[in-house]
């Protein structure tokens, strides 16, 4: 997932040099725009984190950083208690307990949706507020596609599109 270690591996795994060296010519200088959650502050009407920019000094920064990744979820994890990470830690977590949920009782009339219920991280993308915001559109998606799962009719009997 999109976290400071692979933001760092993105910048620095020669691609990012590479296309920006190929899209424009001569000295560059580079400024990066970023909200890092430890560092930077915070809007005060919306609590949102305010990006700051940084120059081309972060860079080698970056490739520490990268190389770091091994610290993803240990209790050496910098990043790992804020509110994006732990949240990212429960929706995994969550995640395999639903599969868990639809693999007991898939069958070939309910593949479809078992498909759509397994798909749902695939709407949660960005970074921050971004990523936030499709958090929130992803728990709805999964909260109907669940109930569809579950639908039950009046007499508590398990309708077809449960079965």
């Amino acid at each position: 997932y999109k976290d400071e270690y692979e933001v760092a591996r993105l910048y620095t795994n020669g691609e990012f040099k590479k296309n920006i060296n190929k899209a424009f010519e001569g000295d560059l200088k580079l400024k990066f725009h970023l909200a890092p959650p430890l560092f930077a502050p915070k809007d005060p009407n919306t609590g949102k984190l305010k990006k700051i920019t940084i120059g081309s000094w972060i860079l080698p920064v970056f490739k520490i950083l990268s190389k770091l990744k091994f610290l993803r979820g240990t209790i050496f994890d910098p990043f790992g208690m804020t509110k994006e990470r732990k949240t990212e830690r429960f929706l995994i977590k969550q995640y395999f307990e639903d599969i868990d949920l639809v693999l007991k009782s898939i069958n070939s009339k309910n593949i479809s949706l078992a498909v759509q219920i397994a798909s749902i991280p695939e709407i949660i993308r960005g970074y921050g507020h971004v990523k936030e915001a499709n958090i929130n559109k992803a728990l709805i998606k999964r909260e109907e596609l669940l109930k569809l799962w579950n639908l039950k009719d009046k007499n508590g009997i398990k309708t077809k599109a449960a079965e």
